[in-house]
């Protein structure tokens, strides 16, 4: 017998004792490599973790971990199998190339789905590159309309075939007329009657659409006050000196600010150092008005400032649990705007996926569209659908005040925590 038959036999002794033996482990029930595991759906998650947005940023990630981590424990996407959500980390640097580079990146490495962004401007650079990969991006923070509005044009024109870039944020359209109105409510409630609204707002691609919408919403409702003046200044203004001198002067009853985290600190400390008296300052909605790290530098400087804002439902049993586990995570803090989108956008994209059945594209894209989910924890009026534009239409918020330096919800009166305070008390 010759070598190459000796080899075969060998061979083929081998496999059936090999055969015998992972035959005989299945039988016993034990895990086996030949046993089918369950599919993992990779989702990027892109946020500015450093930077000057990067507080805010780490919150955001935090609440899309928190969410994946309880969707997994609780068997993962059941109709495809007990999938596991598996999350892509990216880092935007606060910077709108960066952000689109790591839109890039995470595409790359497998992401099925992506959401993130949080600045508008780097959510602008990142849906083009969504849109062109063909893979479907759930934005969880960012109020500038361009970056569905523009897709949904190019598909309703023929230029492209399938949107792919949605949101469940509340567009600038909905803080304009929301803040509008719980402002009027408020100042009704409280018997007070301010007139004059003095507009200021950080110069980008955030703030500008921002104050934009709360001036044409203000028009359109004829409230009872005014906007007289609306003043811009530079995302990265290191001295806000000027601008307070000219809202001063205009003797004002409100100011709405449009702010960034670092230019809340700017402009409420030049406000208090130039003594400029105000019945109050209520924001059409911004970040850095109730952030931790702003009400420990600012203090009795932010107290009684409102904010009409993204929240979660404060009276939701799920977002109470959330919030709770969120305050163990992160030692003491409350569950606020980003940790709790970040985590809507994870239940949202776990619902699409237990619907689509599957990782394709256009598979989730069709089940995105047929979105009614009732199991948000933001609030809304309603469940979170898309609209033709790729917006959530129920998507809202709520209007937040600084008391005894705690963000607390006191608008609209049957979500309120507290009883608004308005005016603000004479220092």
């Amino acid at each position: 017998m010759d070598d190459h038959t000796n080899a075969r036999q060998l061979n083929r002794r081998t496999f059936l004792k090999t055969a015998g033996a992972v035959a005989g482990t299945a039988a016993l029930g034990l895990p086996t490599l030949l046993r089918a595991q369950a599919p993992t759906v990779k989702i990027g998650v892109i946020t500015p973790v450093t930077g000057p947005l990067a507080e805010v940023g780490q919150l955001q990630r935090l609440g899309a971990q928190m969410a994946v981590e309880a969707i997994n424990a609780a068997g993962g996407i059941k109709s495809m199998g007990g999938a596991k959500l598996d999350l892509i980390l990216a880092d935007t640097e606060t910077k709108h190339d960066v952000a689109r580079t790591e839109m890039e990146r995470v595409i790359n490495a497998g992401a099925q789905l992506v959401m993130g962004g949080f600045h508008s401007g780097s959510v602008s650079a990142m849906a083009p590159v969504a849109q062109q990969r063909r893979v479907p991006y759930i934005i969880d923070i960012s109020a500038a309309d361009a970056p569905t509005h523009s897709v949904a044009q190019a598909v309703r024109e023929g230029k492209q075939k399938v949107q792919y870039v949605y949101r469940i944020f509340p567009s600038s359209s909905i803080f304009g007329k929301l803040a509008v109105k719980y402002m009027t409510e408020i100042f009704r409630e409280t018997k007070t009657s301010p007139k004059r609204v003095v507009v200021t707002y950080t110069n980008d691609a955030f703030g500008k659409p921002q104050a934009a919408s709360f001036v044409e919403a203000a028009k359109a409702a004829n409230p009872g006050w005014e906007i007289v003046e609306v003043i811009p200044y530079p995302e990265d203004a290191k001295d806000l000196s000027t601008e307070v001198s000219r809202m001063k002067a205009l003797k004002p009853d409100v100011i709405s600010p449009v702010t960034r985290p670092a230019t809340a600190i700017l402009l409420l400390q030049e406000l208090a150092k130039q003594r400029v008296d105000l019945m109050g300052i209520i924001s059409p909605g911004a970040p850095g008005l109730y952030e931790p790290r702003q009400r420990e530098i600012l203090r009795e400087n932010i107290e009684y400032v409102m904010d009409s804002t993204i929240w979660h439902n404060v009276k939701s049993p799920r977002a109470q649990k959330i919030e709770e586990e969120h305050i163990k995570r992160t030692g003491g803090k409350n569950l606020g705007a980003e940790a709790g989108y970040g985590y809507e956008a994870i239940l949202v994209m776990a619902d699409v996926l237990e619907r689509s059945k599957s990782a394709d594209p256009d598979a989730i894209v069709d089940a995105i569209k047929k979105t009614n989910f009732t199991g948000g924890i933001m609030m809304s009026t309603g469940p979170i659908r898309f609209n033709e534009f790729g917006d959530n239409p129920n998507a809202a918020t709520a209007m937040i005040q600084i008391l005894k330096n705690k963000p607390i919800v006191v608008w609209p009166k049957d979500a309120a925590q507290a009883q608004v305070v308005f005016p603000r008390p004479k220092v």
